[in-house]
């Protein structure tokens, strides 16, 4: 058995369907049609969110289904619950899938334009970044700290340490393409990738440049980037809003 129906006036037009025999569960098969409601902009940002209360009683789910599901957005960062506000479509994030791509090339994709600011670009040491990258503790590096914005809000703040190479990075590079596709001008290649993915609370200086509110917590990337014979061409260290950004990954049973 099915049910379909239409949302309210909060969220109107949007076809919910529920099939009560598949092996789905509900609350998931739910969550996936108010996504991609929410991907398609039928849903837009800042638009009030159906109550639990009410989306149970309309699709004739249990209020714990229905609390699951919206649960789960929020987690991906699609809505937002706010006190005395209730629950929102959260501003447009940007998915990153589980490929070796860069943000501006991501931001690109989905229709956004870019906006870099370079706040530093040097040559330094660095213990951490040589162990990562795996050179010598005393190796120049190139370190690079970027701020990535679009449509005015910051989304991300990017750390890189490049090991010793011919190129010569300026910033004028840096603000008008992703910093792999600088590097693939060059001839330097990324082929394969080994990432971690976190969150943690913000410094000072974090919570300022992405204008977040006290409290509010950074979700984190790092990661070492191969060449196709395996040598180590980049070392990344980036924190993104919380609310602005998720990644998208697909895992298969073994």
């Amino acid at each position: 058995m099915s049910y379909s129906s239409y949302n309210d006036a909060v969220t109107p037009q949007l076809h919910v369907t529920i099939d009560r025999v598949s092996p789905v569960p509900l609350y998931h098969q739910l969550a996936e049609q108010l996504s991609a409601a929410i991907e398609s902009g039928a849903l837009q940002p800042g638009d009030t969110f159906e109550n639990e209360l009410s989306l149970a009683e309309r699709l004739e789910l249990s209020r714990p289904t229905v609390r699951r599901a919206i649960a789960e957005l929020v987690n991906r960062g699609l809505l937002v619950r706010r006190r005395g506000v209730g629950t929102t479509v959260a501003s447009k994030a940007i998915h990153r899938k589980a490929e070796l791509t860069s943000l501006y090339d991501d931001l690109v994709s989905s229709g956004k334009t870019p906006v870099t600011k370079v706040l530093s670009l040097i040559k330094t040491q660095d213990a951490r970044a040589a162990e990562k990258l795996g050179v010598p503790f005393d190796t120049e590096l190139t370190f690079i700290e970027r701020l990535r914005s679009t449509d005015g809000t910051p989304m991300a703040l990017m750390r890189n340490w490049l090991p010793p190479s011919s190129l010569e990075i300026t910033e004028e590079m840096l603000n008008e393409h992703g910093l792999y596709d600088v590097l693939k001008e060059a001839g330097i290649r990324p082929a394969v990738g080994h990432q971690m993915i976190g969150a943690r609370r913000p410094n000072a200086r974090e919570r300022k440049l992405l204008d977040l509110r006290a409290g509010d917590p950074l979700l984190t990337m790092s990661r070492v980037a191969f060449d196709s014979e395996g040598k180590s061409v980049e070392f990344g260290d980036h924190c993104y809003r919380y609310d602005q950004y998720f990644f998208d990954i697909t895992v298969y049973e073994r």
